[in-house]
């Protein structure tokens, strides 16, 4: 099966319409989404509502639990903490459904998902080999995908040998027939990499293979939403550079 994996849309509408369009051109029967549908844009209603049409699989991300009061305000940064208290102002009663019928795991898969990491689903951002070790040692799945640090890269162990790990590029493609994976496929609405293109990747269970996909949107249009919604313009300005 070819799945589209997406994560960290966190409101940003443009960029997630954008990553639907290019999925449609694709042969990926279904789009799985690992959390955080808000946060910090403008549009969370819109993007809960695209996840609620497209997503197959949906996980709850740190910022979905933090809107719907699962998690202290006082544990985010102070932009996330402003996103969140006025999304939970802003966002409709069916938008609130949905998130609260999120879970930051999802086990049934032939893949393991997980919103940060198989340790902590919430909030472990898995960014060195050795915290992949650690994550890799606990796993039940030989292929786990997590988002959370909005930065595309993936982790692998082979028999005999220590987890290593790197960043990815656009179109780079993954061998994903041996080892033990960890893979993060980016973030959609906010990227953390250099790259502010929004990411995903296509995922093909049946020949174990994972392509790194990045894709243009409106981003003038993101950060004029944000600005509407008077939250800091930081958030607005870290679009135009992929931090």
């Amino acid at each position: 099966m070819r799945i589209a994996v997406v994560s960290d849309i966190h409101g940003n509408r443009q960029a997630f319409e954008a990553v639907l369009d290019a999925i449609e051109s694709t042969n990926c029967s279904e789009m799985w989404c690992l959390g955080d549908l808000v946060g910090y844009g403008g549009d969370p209603d819109a993007c809960v509502a695209l996840a609620r049409r497209h997503a197959a699989v949906c996980l709850a991300g740190n910022h979905d639990l933090g809107v719907r009061g699962d998690l202290p305000l006082e544990e985010f940064s102070r932009g996330a903490a402003l996103a969140a208290s006025w999304t939970q102002a802003t966002i409709t009663p069916d938008t609130l459904d949905y998130l609260l019928a999120l879970a930051p795991t999802n086990l049934d898969e032939e893949v393991g998902l997980f919103h940060a990491s198989p340790r902590d689903p919430v909030w472990e951002y898995v960014l060195s080999p050795l915290q992949a070790e650690l994550c890799l040692d606990v796993q039940r799945h030989r292929v786990c995908l997590v988002g959370h640090s909005h930065i595309a890269l993936s982790f692998s162990r082979f028999e005999g040998a220590a987890a290593s790990g790197q960043t990815h590029a656009a179109d780079e493609e993954l061998d994903l027939s041996a080892g033990e994976w960890l893979i993060n496929p980016g973030s959609v609405g906010q990227p953390r990499d250099g790259d502010p293109r929004a990411a995903w990747i296509e995922l093909d269970t049946g020949n174990w293979t994972a392509a790194y996909r990045r894709t243009e949107y409106d981003i003038p249009g993101a950060a004029a939403a944000i600005r509407a919604a008077r939250l800091p313009d930081s958030l607005a300005e870290r679009l135009s550079f992929g931090q």
